[in-house]
């Protein structure tokens, strides 16, 4: 009996020592055949290519992509990133930079706005930056201005900006008082001002018709109300 034991517990023993290194082996074999993914960014692909094949990986160029930053030919990315884990015989993924899109910069003046910046985005433009300045002549929500000029050749995906016009400010004022004035002298002062005389009426109770030596009994606007430069103003006389 006792020498059984011995027997049982030394097969035990022997059985242990299989798997642990069964184990082992497995986990050097498993270890053995991972690699760490290397940096590829920034090279020619064939550069790129003879790096992955010492480390048993695989390169696959999947996009390229327009950069104004990679130099065209050059990696701009790689998945997975640099320092990852992977079994040897791995893909790793890169986009290619095809270098500064070269374009033609369109006239987008007299454009609205809108209208200007999908013009530019079909161009793979990007609008930077959009100023608003009031300007006579010039339809207010369209372009005025633009940088780069209209039609600059071989631009590399610039930033552009727009001037767009706005409707110029007009200047008010207060409406004075002419009542009571002779007509000839409010006449003259309206004008004087820069607005308008419109019409001149008599009032119900006028003896003749309206002269310069009339007077003033009502105004269009009344007097404190908001007049615009230019605008006209309408007397009642008697």
């Amino acid at each position: 009996m006792k020498r059984f034991l011995q027997v049982a517990l030394l097969a035990l023993v022997l059985l242990t020592v299989a798997l642990i290194s069964a184990l082992t082996a497995m986990r050097l074999a498993i270890h053995g055949r991972e690699v760490q993914v290397p940096a590829l960014v920034g090279m020619l692909p064939a550069e790129a290519e003879r790096v992955t094949g010492n480390t048993g990986l695989q390169l696959l160029i999947e996009r390229q992509y327009y950069s104004p930053q990679v130099s065209a030919g050059r990696i701009m990315s790689q998945e997975p990133p640099p320092g990852t884990v992977v079994r040897r015989g791995w893909q790793v993924r890169v986009a290619q930079s095809l270098g500064p899109m070269r374009v033609t910069v369109p006239d987008v003046r007299g454009e609205s706005e809108r209208a200007a910046e999908l013009n530019m985005q079909r161009r793979g433009l990007d609008v930077a930056s959009k100023a608003q300045v009031a300007m006579a002549g010039v339809a207010p929500g369209t372009v005025a201005a633009q940088s780069p000029p209209p039609n600059a050749g071989e631009v590399a995906a610039p930033k552009t900006s727009l001037l767009i016009a706005e409707a110029p400010e007009i200047q008010a004022y207060v409406m004075p008082k002419f009542i009571g004035e002779p007509l000839g002298t409010a006449s003259r002062e309206i004008m004087d001002a820069g607005f308008h005389l419109g019409n001149v009426t008599s009032s119900p109770d006028a003896t003749g018709q309206p002269n310069p030596a009339s007077f003033v009994v009502s105004q269009t606007p009344a007097p404190g109300q908001r007049i615009e430069a230019g605008g006209t103003i309408n007397f009642e006389v008697k």
